[in-house]
């Protein structure tokens, strides 16, 4: 009865597998699947636009054609161009473009001196444009034709099943951007391809020679770290520089268009540093692949165009807030073809300030803790699947838009052994601290990442974690005097900052006398 409640509070986010007989009987009358019915009364004024499309092919009589239109149709809700705004702790928008200015330095003076003036400042949705109401016919028609074209024509898409058809080539957008034409763009002549392959049916190897022949190819600019507006084709063609997620978005583009079967996978928060990262991934014949990864992930997410009912989005009721990174409709858990993981059950020690029915489990990335799985929160205990290793963690629940602790922290080790870091104020840790963060050795990110030594002249602030960091103290460093701390309560999880590191400053434990960075 569970499921039949929420549909009738959110019908709109079901699929046929949660619509209830009152729903059914609702839409009895209906042309359409249930399912597809259901997006089609959310699209509202342009309900019109997208029967055309379900009429066209069903005129036509090309039953393929319409159930990969019936495909989108029905996942189309959540899907849709977002429009980045800077905001104030009021939700007021603070004008800035980072693209005004020479590089990220200047931008991140800038907008530093706006949270001098306006507190602090955070990205946030300014402009949503919803698929499901703004898609035209004459889009989607030719988006589903070039698609099929394509699948027929290509020697190595031979054996591809029409469901990874639908979830990996016949998608009209890649994450959050603008809906524009790029299919016919980003082809690549078949026979120049078919050319230089030893098996013109591997996808595999027509995947690097698709990439070879691409003149669409995006350059990495940091600048676009403070514009995360997606870009759209029309934007990355005219300046191919952006961030990562521009950078897969037009690789999805570029191997859609050549029937590769192509997803964009990301972590939506770094393990070990601050910021996050995406990037496309080449699947197999099963719908499985990997890119590699330069730095610890304790999940990695794959963007889907279907809708996945086991998202949190589907469990949730209209008051319960989510964290915004596991509120998506349209993603799913991939961590397992990347890495060994861990399943992992925590006690949760400290009941939530208001009842709840979930736990979040939550990396340290850029000065806070960030959830980055969900659980149900059952009898005390809180079970997290498909963990990452080698990672410390802590375990809260998720109100008033903060992280509350549930739990101490923890860390999984490389082999999934769990161990709890409780600071222990009868012992003591004998360690001369030098460093913020560890030091990065990948030539390609010493620039951004290098590890902090301590400055003299400079106050540090040592914490340790205690449902909350709590100071050791402050000291401030002499020519004469290069260890800024020597004792610490044993066993715990520390932290040292200073006023203008807090995001990049890495938490750490103490292993034979020295800094261990997590």
């Amino acid at each position: 009865m569970g499921r039949v409640k929420k549909i009738l509070l959110r019908p709109t986010w079901m699929t046929v597998a949660l619509i209830s007989l009152q729903s059914v009987t609702i839409l009895a009358k209906s042309p359409w699947p249930a399912p597809v019915e259901l997006a089609l009364k959310e699209a509202g004024k342009n309900r019109g636009e997208l029967e055309k499309v379900l009429e066209h092919y069903q005129k036509a009589g090309d039953k393929q054609k319409l159930e990969a239109a019936c495909f989108l149709v029905r996942n189309m809700p959540g899907h849709a161009y977002v429009i980045t705004g800077l905001f104030d702790a009021n939700k007021k928008e603070i004008p800035f473009d980072a693209l005004k200015h020479p590089g990220l330095g200047a931008a991140q003076t800038a907008l530093n001196d706006l949270e001098k003036k306006h507190g602090p400042l955070h990205f946030g949705p300014r402009n949503t444009k919803k698929d499901i109401e703004t898609v035209s016919a004459d889009y989607l028609i030719e988006n589903i034709d070039l698609a099929f074209k394509a699948w027929q024509e290509k020697p190595w898409a031979k054996n591809m099943t029409f469901a990874t058809f639908c979830e990996y080539i016949l998608p009209y957008r890649a994450n959050k951007e603008p809906v524009e034409r790029w299919r016919a763009a980003c082809e690549v002549e078949t026979k120049t391809i078919v050319a230089e392959m030893k098996d013109p049916q591997d996808p595999k190897e027509a995947a690097g020679l698709v990439r070879k022949h691409s003149k669409h190819h995006i350059g990495f600019s940091d600048l676009y770290y403070l514009h995360p507006t997606d870009q759209g084709f029309a934007e990355l063609c005219a300046k191919p520089i952006g961030r990562c997620g521009d950078m897969s978005n037009m690789q999805v583009y570029v191997y859609r268009a050549n029937c590769i079967a192509v997803a964009g996978d990301y972590t939506p928060f770094w393990a070990n540093r601050d910021n996050n990262h995406g990037w496309e991934v080449v699947l197999d014949k099963d719908g499985k692949g990997n890119a590699g990864l330069f730095n610890k992930a304790a999940k990695v997410y794959r963007k889907m165009f279907s809708h996945n009912l086991d998202n949190l989005f589907f469990q949730v009721n209209k008051d319960e807030k989510m964290p915004p990174w596991l509120s998506l409709r349209s993603y799913k858990d991939v961590t397992d073809q990347y890495m060994p993981t861990t399943e992992v059950t925590i006690n949760l020690d400290y009941a939530p300030p208001k009842p709840t029915r979930f736990a979040y489990i939550c990396v340290f990335n850029g000065g806070e803790w960030r959830p980055i799985h969900w659980a149900w929160a059952k009898e005390g205990k809180a079970t997290f699947n498909k963990m990452g290793r080698g990672i410390a963690y802590l375990v809260g629940y998720y109100q008033d838009d903060k992280v509350i602790p549930a739990a101490p922290p923890f860390l999984l080790d490389e082999k999934g052994k769990l161990t709890t870091l409780v600071a222990d104020a009868e012992k003591t840790e004998h360690i001369k601290l030098t460093e913020t963060r560890p030091i990065i050795k990948d030539d390609d990110l010493k620039k951004e990442l290098a590890g902090k030594e301590i400055e003299k002249g400079k106050k540090y602030t040592l914490s340790v974690w205690d449902r909350g960091w709590k100071s050791l103290g402050e000291q401030t460093t002499g020519l004469q005097d290069p260890a800024l701390f020597e004792k610490l309560p044993a066993g715990g999880l520390y932290w040292i900052t200073t006023l203008d590191d807090r995001e990049t400053a890495r938490i750490f434990t103490v292993e034979n006398g020295k800094q261990r960075f997590w």
